[in-house]
């Protein structure tokens, strides 16, 4: 069953398709993506600070890299990352929030912490801020379901030509997007395709925020294990101490491994905090990010062994200059040698609004 409610956001009454089931530890939802919007509040920032795959990685790194000065970027109301720089020997940890709503909130916590002194904490984007001495060691948790859909690679480029010395290290080490072919309907067996309705506060913050509505990314919460249909294969490669590109264009050839239909791809992050250290894998291990859904086909098509999704993944910076849009183009050769062809375009902000018939469904208009 679904249930179909209104939000209202500036103004204007937008209806939502709704999943009225309480949501339950390991049950599917469908939420949109949160984390590359400015609305975090208290229960956002406890699933990070709880998230021990994520936390037990970045701490890890910072005690092996010992840093002397630490640049925390996105510190949160938390100043968790500057705090434990510090914890890990840091001398001085400069921390930097973009919310302000967050930075207040960390303002106020500053005097709790024993020495006080050693944290400046500044208010703004990194990108726009000058400060001085440079740091030896950055830690930006601006990582996103989709890699780099925080702004990590714009973001940390500049940390790296501005704010660290020469030779100076950044955590994490390492983000891949991976993309695997699948149907929704199969990532949410036996339950609707709609919004967890404790989501629906999260989706009209990003709407109220951008103005208007547009087709958000699809964050799937503890997708079906058996939904896959191919093996994961790398679309977005992040190197944050190597070859960092803020633009990328990856095409790769995925194989099909199992019959079913498909519709779109689900992607899913690998993070490596250390060179040598088993990734993160937000698919098969439990931690606050979760997979995305993208769209493609309109219907779903039959798959079988053997048939070849040629993925076309790329990465362009959106007119902030920071966050990326993504672009996607796939061929579907199937073994009766059809051959299907979708794209999409998911900016960060803004475009298009229920082109798909999943958007269709989600956001009805009677």
């Amino acid at each position: 069953m679904r249930s179909i409610e209104e939000i209202e956001t500036r103004g204007h009454s937008l209806r939502v398709c709704v999943d009225p089931e309480p949501e339950q530890e390991g049950r599917p939802a469908l939420w949109p993506s949160v984390g590359e919007y400015p609305i975090y509040d208290p229960f956002l920032y406890t699933t990070m600070t709880t998230d021990d795959e994520r936390n037990e990685r970045f701490r890890a790194a910072l005690s092996q890299l010992a840093p002397k000065r630490i640049l925390d970027i996105g510190t949160g109301q938390d100043l968790l990352w500057a705090r434990e720089g510090l914890q890990a020997g840091a001398r001085h940890a400069l921390a930097i929030e973009v919310i302000e709503d967050a930075f207040h909130k960390a303002a106020a916590n500053l005097p709790s912490f024993d020495p006080q002194d050693r944290i400046t904490l500044l208010l703004g984007q990194s990108t726009e801020l000058q400060f001085a001495p440079r740091a030896d060691v950055c830690v930006a948790e601006i990582i996103g379901s989709l890699a780099g859909a925080e702004g990590a690679a714009a973001v940390l480029t500049d940390a790296r030509n501005r704010h660290l010395d020469p030779g100076g290290l950044v955590v994490p080490h390492r983000a891949v997007t991976l993309a695997a072919a699948v149907r929704l309907a199969d990532l949410l067996p036996e339950q609707p395709i709609a919004f967890a309705e404790a989501s629906l506060p999260y989706l009209r913050s990003i709407f109220d925020w951008h103005g208007t509505p547009f087709d958000v990314r699809l964050r799937i919460e503890n997708p079906s294990a058996g939904a896959l249909l191919s093996q994961g294969a790398p679309v977005e490669v992040l190197d944050f101490n190597g070859d960092l590109r803020t633009e990328q264009r990856t095409t790769t050839r995925i194989a099909i491994t199992r019959p079913g239909h498909m519709d779109g791809v689900l992607t899913w992050l690998n993070l490596w905090c250390l060179p040598d250290e088993e990734p993160l894998d937000a698919l098969h291990m439990k931690t606050n990010w979760a997979t995305i859904y993208l769209p493609l086909f309109e219907d779903s098509v039959s798959v079988a062994p053997g048939d070849v999704l040629e993925l076309t993944f790329a990465a362009t910076l959106s007119d902030d200059a920071v966050h990326p849009d993504y672009h996607l183009s796939a061929d579907l050769h199937t073994a009766d040698r059809q051959l299907h062809h979708a794209t999409l375009s998911s900016p960060h902000h803004g475009g298009s609004f229920r082109t798909n018939t999943i958007y269709q469904n989600l956001f009805p208009t009677s």
